[in-house]
C-alpha cells in the first residue's frame, strides 16, 4: 500500500510539475513544429481549435491564416487573444498580432519548410500574424478583455 501511494505521489508530482512547465514560452523550441493549434471562439458557439502552419523568424511566431482562418480570428470574442497548442503545451491567452510588414518573410519560409506550399500559396491568404504571449491576457473560458464586444 505504502508504494502505491508513492507511485501516486510521483505521478502527481510529475504532472504539476509538467503543467507549470507549460507555461514557458520558448520559440525556438517550436521551430521544428509542423502545426500549431490555435483557438477561436465565434459568439454564442464554444471555442474552436484549428490547426495551422507555423513557423519561427529571429525568435518570433508567425502563422498564415487562408479567407477560413482569417473569418473566425477576425469575428473572435476574444478578438485579439487566441488560445495556442504547440509541441505538447497549451497558452490559453497568445495575442495575434497582424503583421503584414513580415508577410513577405513569413511566405519565403513557408515556402523553404513545406513543401506542399507550391500549391497552397495559390490560395488566398489574406492574414500573417506574430503570435506573442500576454502575461495579463483574457482567460481562456472567453470572459476576459474583448468578449462582451
Amino acid at each position: 500500500m505504502t508504494n502505491r501511494l508513492g507511485a501516486i505521489a510521483a505521478t502527481v508530482g510529475l504532472l504539476v510539475a509538467t503543467s507549470a512547465d507549460a507555461a514557458t514560452w520558448r520559440p525556438e523550441a517550436w521551430a521544428a513544429e509542423n502545426t500549431v493549434e490555435l483557438r477561436t471562439q465565434a459568439r454564442g458557439e464554444e471555442p474552436h481549435w484549428f490547426p495551422v502552419w507555423v513557423v519561427v523568424i529571429d525568435g518570433q511566431v508567425y502563422v498564415r491564416l487562408g479567407s477560413r482562418a482569417t473569418e473566425r480570428v477576425e469575428s473572435n470574442v476574444t478578438k485579439p487573444m487566441l488560445g495556442l497548442r504547440v509541441g505538447g503545451e497549451e497558452f490559453p491567452a497568445v495575442r495575434g498580432v497582424p503583421a503584414p510588414e513580415a508577410t513577405e518573410m513569413v511566405n519565403a519560409a513557408m515556402a523553404g519548410k513545406y513543401w506542399s506550399d507550391l500549391a497552397v500559396r495559390l490560395f488566398s491568404h489574406p492574414l500573417t500574424l506574430r503570435l506573442v504571449l500576454d502575461a495579463g491576457a483574457a482567460p481562456a473560458d472567453g470572459a476576459g478583455a474583448g468578449a462582451a464586444r
